[in-house]
């Protein structure tokens, strides 16, 4: 059985790979490079943001507050930057995010092209982003040591994280140093943080409690990431670092901040899910007693969620049940009337996208809504005017965001498993499902289908043999291995 070091190493397969995904990027339409125009017009924005006097460099001046941004090795798009500072016996989070409706005109080239897409997307072979590279990757992008302009979220958190005030204002900001999440865990770590940094150690904890106590859920389940790396395409399942999850919580509350100031204005657009049923809840607690992890009546979901120990193979057989309780997650508008429901049931609060302009459209909305109503102005008459057309535009960029990743993940799965046609694995069944099995392999970490034995439970650990792997679509087939009985004495 290949072990946890599996990678696609075989010419063949490596370019069969290459062609397949190749192939997927055309099937699915996405777009290569950006027009003419589009290039050009983003090339003149990106000079005007770095022209003095410019309409479009704001005059407040926070460039000697020392941000700095936290993302994944070598990222170029960095959206967010932050700083974090004692405030009395509180906290004061500035959280600075990329000013993209600066470098954007409504209308325009790259308004255009932006709409069209939606979103970045991200596939194995290349992304595919939102905005040309002189925006998304330079004058846009909240880079170490470079004046940049930002939306600051302003707020203040008492001493048990609960948020006290916010306010948002564009100004001029200066990173100081681009941390990766492993550099940032490993600083946090050794007590080499610098204040900023080390805060969110105690801010992010802080955040987590408010979670909890509001009945919010967030699954941290391991990510299953396709990694490239020496010229060979693998795929690992990471647990995030602790500072992944501190980092995320700024988010959330700047997210739950924004949807705040709209409720109260009456104007803009949430990001919404409806909370599960009765009988949804009911069913995953059967379903959590059969795996023998069974969900106690006093703890609430999102407090049970934490508990879950991610090296026991029943806890991932219950992630994947989870998965299935918080859906129908979408975008709802609202201009004169809040809408009846306004809550993201997995936040357990009213939420909204707005840390993210340079990888997803909406949050460029919500920004100038939010500044907007902040500094008692009217909401511009184009971001107003078209907060209609944004639930059908991230609608559909999501379900091809979604699709793209499971496509690229099915076949680079095939290819890791090409070579070992004929082959057994152990597994881990995940779910069942009228006539199949959901199985997680325990190395490479493939999770696919099997026919259905008699008896087979989630959580259970079975035998399956490799009978198929097509690189081109990603097609993988498994059959169970009979258990051998021990021969009677």
């Amino acid at each position: 059985m290949p072990d946890r070091r599996t990678r696609i190493t075989a010419s063949a397969a490596q370019g069969e790979l290459s062609a397949s995904l190749a192939a997927l990027r055309h099937e699915l339409g996405l777009p290569e490079g950006f027009p003419e125009e589009a290039e050009a017009e983003a090339a003149r924005a990106a000079q005007a943001q770095t022209t003095p006097g410019s309409p479009a460099v704001p005059a407040a001046d926070l460039t000697e507050v020392a941000f700095l941004t936290i993302d994944p090795a070598g990222s170029t798009d960095l959206d967010q930057a932050l700083h974090l500072e004692r405030d009395g016996d509180g906290f004061r989070l500035r959280y600075a995010i990329a000013d993209v409706p600066a470098l954007v005109a409504p209308g325009g080239a790259v308004d255009a092209e932006a709409r069209r897409r939606g979103e970045t997307y991200y596939a194995p072979d290349g992304r595919v982003p939102l905005h040309p590279a002189a925006i998304g990757e330079d004058a846009g992008s909240l880079l170490p040591g470079v004046v940049r302009s930002a939306f600051v979220w302003d707020v203040r958190l008492a001493a048990d994280g609960a948020e006290t005030s916010v306010t948002v204002a564009r100004a001029r900001i200066r990173s100081q140093r681009q941390w990766s999440y492993a550099e940032a865990q490993a600083s946090l770590d050794d007590g080499s943080a610098p204040e900023p940094l080390a805060l969110l150690a105690e801010v992010g904890p802080l955040r987590i409690e408010q979670e909890r106590a509001r009945g919010g859920a967030s699954l941290n389940a391991p990510d299953e990431e396709i990694v490239l790396r020496d010229g060979a395409y693998t795929l690992e399942r990471r647990v995030p670092l602790p500072v992944e999850d501190w980092n995320a919580q700024l988010s959330l509350l700047t997210g739950m901040a924004a949807a705040r100031l709209m409720l109260d204005a009456r104007v803009g657009i949430l990001r919404t899910m409806p909370a599960p049923s009765a009988e949804a809840f009911a069913s995953f607690r059967t379903q959590t007693q059969a795996l023998g992890l069974p969900w106690p009546e006093d703890v609430g979901y999102g407090e049970y969620l934490r508990t879950l120990d991610h090296a026991d193979p029943r806890a991932g057989a219950v992630l994947q049940a989870a998965t299935g309780l918080f859906r129908g997650a979408g975008y709802v508008v609202m201009d004169g009337e809040p809408p009846a429901d306004p809550l993201q049931s997995a936040i357990a609060a009213p939420y909204a996208h707005t840390t993210a302009p340079l990888r997803r459209l909406v949050d460029r909305w919500v920004l100038v809504v939010c500044e907007a109503l902040c500094a008692g102005r009217p909401v511009p008459d184009w971001a107003r005017a078209s907060l209609g057309q944004l639930p059908s535009i991230m609608g559909a960029s999501g379900r091809l965001a979604s699709r793209l990743d499971a496509e690229a993940i099915a076949r680079v799965e095939a290819a890791l498993l090409a070579a070992h046609v004929g082959a057994e694995f152990d597994a881990t069944v995940l779910g069942v499902r009228n006539g199949s099995i959901l199985i997680q392999l325990q190395e490479p970490a493939v999770v696919a289908s099997a026919p259905r034995t008699d008896g087979v439970r989630p959580g259970e650990r079975v035998r399956v043999r490799l009978t198929a792997a097509d690189i081109a679509t990603g097609k993988v087939e498994f059959e169970p291995v009979p258990a051998v009985s021990a021969p009677r004495p």
